[in-house]
């Protein structure tokens, strides 16, 4: 089951070029290793993105 927050926290910071806190540089979609994360994160952006 995903968490719709920890997805919303992701991808705000991916979107905004906010710090990893794991490894402390910008983060990045990369940084998502879980695949199904992964996906609800592109799908957040893509959902939240304005032009797409």
């Amino acid at each position: 089951m995903i968490n719709q927050i920890v997805v919303r926290i992701a991808a705000e910071r991916i979107m905004n070029g906010g710090l990893n806190p794991k490894t402390n540089q910008v983060y990045v979609i990369e940084d998502v290793t879980n695949e199904d994360y992964r996906v609800a994160v592109e799908d957040y952006i893509l959902a939240n993105t304005e032009g797409i």
